[in-house]
């Protein structure tokens, strides 16, 4: 197949999605994207941009045989404005994340405009693809109760025109080597998101005080991007846990990021919002064993359901339960069975996120819609 890939936005978790599966895939990519600044000036515009790019390609003899973009693309806009060969083929929108669920501070923060961005690019797609299922039912519950609120012309159907066509495909990781054999020392604990307050860092320095308190050894690497606005406990956890930091910030390569990962014995989440989790994914691939609050995507990652799920790698989300499961991992280090007789399992339970073993399925997927059509 010919995809025409459109993103607005490329960069960061946008581009590593593109990149890996195209890569690994067996189809014939078009790439079309914008750069990864100014986020709300793409939404905006893309759509005229990105069709005046289409046609002048279009011009040429380039033909393809579906569209495939993601949340940040006005999608019906960019059909009423491309030609007709290119407005007739089977369209994909992928949600990395949407604008009514996406964390804000402050309610009057959010453009609703960005929300019916997505509510359209929605309904104009022949098919709309998550992340994950958490995901999708937040969104479509969000947008129904959005909708409930307008004076008129509420469009409550649309929803369940968008549930009807909606399918969960959530995105693939980089294959790591295998791990060597662990350096002596203390429980290495990695924490890995962005430095903003959606990702509850307060909790989890909460439990780490509570370890360092109890005087469980540890080491620690706090990495992750980070904005104008950082929550102002780093700066404190920096000053209070600085004989035990090996990794803080950002890290600038993907070779830093994943020797971040290799260090780790154990990755922990505290996120109060996350569409799905790539960074844990990618650590628990690299080895790291998860510790993961029960809510979110995290159940249907690592939970019971999941492959070699199990309720062990669940918390109840607070500060206590989360630095009485590190204590536990620390003691279970020390005798060298972090992972109880099976120190693959995590590799395991991430194997079909592995761009080898999901590429594949993604293909199959675009290649029914195009028998569908």
């Amino acid at each position: 197949m010919r995809i025409l890939a459109l993103e607005p936005y490329c960069g960061g978790s946008h581009k590593a999605f593109l990149d890996g599966w195209s890569a690994a895939g067996r189809h014939d990519w078009t790439l079309l994207g914008l750069p990864a600044h100014k986020w709300k000036w793409r939404m905006r515009h893309a759509a005229i941009t990105l069709a005046t790019q289409v046609d002048e390609l279009a011009a040429t003899g380039k033909t393809w045989d579906c569209v495939f973009c993601s949340d940040m693309l006005n999608l019906a806009e960019f059909l009423g404005l491309t030609s007709a060969p290119v407005r007739g083929l089977p369209t994909v929108v992928y949600f990395h994340e949407n604008q009514l669920t996406y964390p804000v501070r402050h309610h009057d923060e959010r453009d609703y405009h960005f929300a019916f961005t997505n509510l359209t690019s929605a309904l104009a797609a022949t098919q709309v693809w998550f992340n994950s299922a958490f995901h999708r039912d937040a969104l479509l519950d969000a947008m129904a109760a959005f909708l409930a609120r307008m004076p008129d012309h509420q469009q409550l159907d649309a929803v369940e025109r968008i549930r009807g066509k909606s399918h969960i495909h959530p995105p693939g990781i980089a294959e790591l080597p295998p791990r060597k054999t662990r350096a002596p020392g203390p429980m290495r604990i990695l924490w890995a998101a962005r430095w903003e307050h959606d990702k509850n860092p307060e909790t989890f320095f909460d439990a780490i005080a509570a370890l360092k308190s109890s005087d469980i050894p540890f080491r620690l690497s706090v990495i992750g991007e980070q904005f104008s606005d950082v929550p102002p406990v780093f700066d404190a956890a920096k000053k209070r846990f600085a004989d035990h930091i090996d990794r803080w910030g950002y890290q600038p390569s993907r070779g830093e990021y994943e020797a971040a990962l290799m260090e780790a014995d154990v990755i922990v989440s505290t996120a109060d919002h996350e569409f799905f989790g790539i960074s844990v994914v990618e650590a628990v691939a690299a080895g790291a064993y998860p510790v993961l609050p029960n809510r979110l995507a995290y159940p249907e990652i690592f939970g019971p359901a999941a492959p070699e799920g199990d309720d062990a790698f669940l918390y109840d989300g607070g500060a206590d339960e989360l630095a009485e499961r590190l204590t536990e991992l620390s003691c279970r280090i020390e005798r060298g069975d972090l992972w109880a007789g099976d120190p693959d399992r995590g590799r395991r339970i991430t194997s079909r996120f592995a761009w080898p073993q999901l590429a594949p399925k993604l293909d199959a997927a675009l290649e029914e819609l195009q028998v569908s059509r």
